[in-house]
Formats: structure tokens, sequence, C-alpha cells
């Protein structure tokens, strides 16, 4: 998919250097906003009556009365920590130029084409601003998770389900390309749906009022889902034709053998390769037994599951976890591991929503029981009076502690704010980031020394010297007007160049050193000019020569000799130079990257327009 690879190298010391000052910068911002939250919460309670300064506590957010349901609980326990988990794998540092060419676009690439044009377009979006993008996806993630672990039941807690909700139809559309489910091969064991959709299920419970949980309702009707999903999955695994079946299929891995095969070589620990390994063996000896035993479990947990008797979904519970997590470390391989993991993938997801259902089926009617039995005894009087008492306490704690966890959660959202406002503003900009040019063509230091001097003929047929453009900033290339797509894209870039300086151009010459003399027929020059854009851009020069001219000039501005191919000239390596008004250089760049992408042709456009501004302010 054009635009996603960067053509960086994931590891590139330049980016990775930005990428963590970008989240060391951002930390900082994080400590402060905590830090004047408590400031302002010990304030706001030593100024209110029945405060610190009357030496009785001030009363806190309203809380709903009595214990939290055990399955919402459940829910908002295990998905804030995989939120914050997700976050923190979103710091590694291969993830701004890795997150894109690695992960998003292989998981696209076997959807339909409409799919991969629209994950594309957030794919160029990300890679346009790299750190910003990677900065803003750890600290949504991390403030959701903190959001959801601190803040107190009501509102404010609803409402953290409700922003994970958004954020998680995001990164399952654009992220996981809609988990894969419009692609062939589609699978329960290899993490369909995707795992963020169940992250979405989750914030939906999360969402809803308490009073949703008040009945075995709401237990019922999420089991219901997770069972005819899981029917769904077991007769799509069973499909033939899929090479579910197969351990071997023509002398090679079958489709879950291949698949664990392929995981056993991602970095990761020795023993978790080993048993990768071990697996994709057995697998292709018995590959069809294997996958009988798959069908047979998910089709039977999905019926038990809508049978909605605790009796019977109790022990299949606890086997649907085992093959869950079987699955999760023999299949998927913890999903995290290899330094571009975004999620542990949908199994612990899964098992987490699994049990909520069950405890919101279960804990309902239990307690209902119990508080129907004994009902009009005096021994249940008193029970009741008891756990009124405990309860009534039990509030007054939850109403005490809800005010430092509001502050918390306040803070969680903040760093929700802290991540999308940078990234809102740099997709505002059409412009990519200047580092990605700079990792490729290496930083330029500032230099200054007399730019060497030349004679040569531009398309017009007259004789232009450098030191008839002194007064104005050059911006000067080494151009081959019937170069191959391989060739530095100069024209297009420094078109651009020209648009970013805006007023400034009038102060600026572009020129371009043509390779040939064979080339400076009008016609091949009109065709260069068109497809690199430049007839819009005013007064540029295409300076050429005699070989023994354009010779001495190679030499001179340490311009490796082009080779002669067929009477035509190729360049070696392409080096920008931005010449100050004064005649000396200020910068050199290598502008040796192929065709290049919409990022770093972009990138590169910004960056010399940078580098004139500075030339033009004496920098």
């Amino acid at each position: 998919m054009p635009g996603m690879n960067s053509g960086l190298n994931i590891d590139d010391p330049i980016v990775v250097a930005a990428f963590r000052t970008a989240l060391l910068h951002q930390g900082l911002i994080a400590v402060a906003i905590f830090a004047v939250l408590g400031v302002a919460w010990v304030i706001l309670r030593a100024g209110r009556p029945g405060g610190a300064a009357s030496g009785r506590e001030a009363p806190g957010p309203a809380v709903p009365a009595g214990p939290e349901p055990a399955g919402r609980q459940l829910l908002a326990i295990g998905f804030g920590n995989l939120w914050l988990f997700d976050g923190l794998l979103q710091a590694q540092p291969k993830m701004a130029i890795g997150l894109p060419s690695q992960v998003i676009e292989p998981t696209a690439a076997s959807s339909p084409r409409w799919v991969q044009h629209l994950v594309n377009w957030a794919g160029t979006s990300w890679s346009y601003h790299p750190m910003q993008a990677a900065a803003a996806a750890v600290w949504i993630q991390v403030g959701i998770g903190i959001w959801i672990l601190a803040a107190p039941r009501g509102a404010m807690s609803r409402l953290a389900g409700l922003v994970s909700v958004g954020w998680g139809l995001v990164v399952w559309v654009f992220g996981e390309s809609f988990g894969g489910i419009l692609a062939p091969g589609l699978s329960w064991l290899t993490g369909a749906p995707g795992a963020v959709v169940i992250y979405v299920a989750a914030g939906i419970l999360i969402a809803l009022p308490e009073r949703a949980w008040s009945s075995p309702l709401l237990g019922q009707l999420t089991l219901t889902v997770l069972g005819t999903f899981l029917i769904g999955m077991a007769v799509l695994q069973a499909w033939p034709g899929r090479g579910s079946w197969q351990g071997l299929s023509h002398g090679q891995p079958g489709t879950l053998a291949g698949m664990a095969l392929s995981m056993s070589f991602t970095p990761q620990p020795g023993v978790l390769s080993s048993w990768l390994s071990a697996f994709a063996a057995f697998d292709e000896v018995h590959g069809f037994a294997v996958n009988l035993f798959v069908v047979a479990a998910l089709a039977v947990t999905g019926v038990v599951f809508l049978s909605r008797r605790p009796r019977l979904i109790r022990p299949v519970l606890i086997g649907f976890i085992v093959v869950c997590l079987a699955d999760w470390v023999l299949i998927q391989d913890l999903g995290f591991l290899g330094g571009l993991g975004t999620d542990p993938n949908s199994m612990i997801p899964l098992v987490l929503l699994a049990l909520g259902g069950y405890l919101a089926l279960t804990r309902v009617a239990v307690r209902t029981s119990e508080q129907t039995a004994g009902e009009g005894t005096p021994a249940a009087a008193a029970s009741a009076w008891l756990r009124s008492r405990a309860r009534l306490a039990a509030v007054y704690q939850q109403t005490v502690a809800a005010s430092t966890r509001s502050v918390a959660a306040l803070g969680g959202a903040g760093l929700i704010v802290l991540g999308a406002v940078p990234m809102a503003v740099a997709q505002a900009s059409p412009n990519a980031d200047p580092l990605l040019a700079q990792s490729i063509a290496g930083s330029s230091a500032p230099v200054d020394y007399p730019a060497p001097g030349f004679a040569l003929t531009d398309q017009d047929g007259r004789t232009v010297t450098l030191a008839s453009l002194r007064g104005k900033a050059v911006l000067l290339s080494f151009i081959d007007p019937v170069c191959s797509a391989g060739c530095p894209p100069i024209g297009w870039e420094f078109r651009q160049a020209a648009l970013l300086l805006g007023a400034d151009t009038h102060q600026v010459e572009l020129v371009g050193i043509v390779l040939s003399r064979a080339y400076r027929s009008v016609s091949v020059l009109q065709v260069f000019d068109r497809r690199q854009g430049l007839n819009l851009v005013p007064d540029w020069l295409y300076l050429t020569g005699t070989l023994s001219q354009l010779q001495v000039v190679w030499q001179e501005y340490g311009i490796t000799a082009p080779k002669l191919e067929a009477g035509a000239t190729t360049p070696n390596n392409g080096e920008v130079y931005v010449i100050d008004e004064t005649g000396h250089v200020r910068h050199r760049y290598s502008d040796d990257h192929g065709s290049g992408t919409a990022a770093t042709k972009s990138s590169f456009a910004v960056l010399f327009a940078d580098a004139v501004r500075q030339a033009l302010n004496g920098r």
C-alpha cells in the first residue's frame, strides 16, 4: 500500500531518540497535570465546609449504594489494566516507524480493496507525523486505563467506558482492519474478530447504568451473544477447504501449524519458542484431531452459554478458560512479543468478558435467593439490620475515597487530552515532520564555506554563474530529466519547498544542474518539467554544459561521477546544497532515497525550506 512504508529503518536512532524525547517531555507534563489536580483537591477540601479545616471529612461525589456488582468490577479492573498495558506497549521504540508498515499494512493486506484504502489513509496520516502519532497512542491508552481504574462508580465511571468504546472503535477499524473479519482465513484461534472489539464490548457494559446489573438479564444477554459468536466460530473452523483440518498441505505446514511455526521465530524467551515449535510439529502429525477438538470445544461452550444455566456453565467456563490460555500461549504467542506487539491479542479479553457475563448472571441470582430465603424470621430481621449498618459504613468509606479517585480519573482524562491535542495539531498540517528527512539524509550541522563557482548554460541558452546569483539563497541539486522512477524526486520536493517559502520565494533561486548536455533539448526538459511539476515554480534554472565543464562541477561539489549507460548518464547519488546570499554553503544533504513516499517527499520539502530560511536569516 503506497504511502505507508516510509522507507525508514524502524530502529532508526534519530527517530527513536525523537520519540523518547517526546514521551519524556509529555511525561513531565503528565506529572504536572496530576500535581496540579492534587493541589487543587487539597485546597478545595481544606476550604469547603466540613473539610479538613473543621476536622471532618468533606462530602465527596455521590456513589451508588451497596457493593459494586462483581461482574462490572471485574471488567473495570481487567480492561483498565489491559488499556494501561497496551499504552505501555505503544511506548516501544519501534512503534513510531514500524507500526504502519510492520503491523497495520500486513493486517490489511488480505482485506478487500476498500478496507486497504481506508487503512492506507490512516497509515499515511501516521507516517507524516510518526512521533506525534506514536506518543498520542501511548497517552490516550494509558489515560483510558487510569480513568477506568480510578473513576468512582457513577457518571464518571460510565463516561470512562464510553471513551474506551470510542477509541476502541478507532483502533479496531484503522489498526486492526475491522479485526480481519472481511479477510479470508478468519479464525477464532488467531484472534478473530479482533482483540479491540472485545474492549469495545466491555466498554459498553461498563458504560451501562448500574441498575442494568441488578438482574440476571444482563448476564444472560452477554452469554447469549458470546455463545452465538462461539458457535459461529465453530462452524467457520469446521468449514472444509479452509486448510484447518490439514496438519500438512502438499508437504508444507498447514494453516495452524504454519501460524505456530512462524510465531516461534519472534524474538522471545527460548522456552516459549520451543513450545511453539513443538505444537507446530504435533499439529503437522495430528492436524485433524486438533481441529476436531477446537471445533467441539467452541460448539459445546457456545451451546452451554446459550442454555443460561449456571450449573452447566461453571465447569464449561473453566474448560473454556483453559482452552483460551492454551491458544494464547501456543498459537497467539502471548500477542505482544517482538517489539511491535500492541496488545495481548484476543484470548485474555475474551476470558474477562466471559467471566464478567457469568458473574452478572450468577451473583444477582445467588443474592436474590439468599435474601428471599428466611424472610420474616427474627434472625433474618437482625441480619438485615446488620447488613444495613455495614452497608451504610461501606457507603461512607466509598464516599470518602471517591473524591481521591475522582482526582486520579481526571488525571487520566487529562492524559487523553495530552495525547490527542498535539496529534490533532500535527494532523492539521499538510506537511510531514522534517525529522523523517533528517533520518534519511543524516543530520546536517550548519557549515560555512565558499561554494565552488561554476559557469553553465540555462534552458534558455543564457550563461549563469554562481556569482550572478549573489544576493539570493540558492537551493542546488543535480538532476537527470529522463531519470527512471527510482531517482530522487527532487523537482517535486523543490516545488513544495518553494510553496512553503511563500513570500520568501523571491529571495531564493532553485537550481538543478542537468547531468548531460545531450538532455538540453526543450522537449525533454518540458517532459521533465511537467512530470516534476516545476512549471508551477517560478525562475527554476536548468543548468548544463559540456562534459568537461560538468566533470569539474561534479568534482568540486563532491558528486560521484555519473556512469555512462547506453549513451545516458545516471547519477550515483543525490546531493542538495543550500547556499546563502553571500555564496557560502550553509547546509548539505543527501537526497538519495529513491522514489520516496508522500511522507518522505513532503518531509524533504520542509527540511529544505527550513534550511533556506536559516540561510536567509544568516544562521
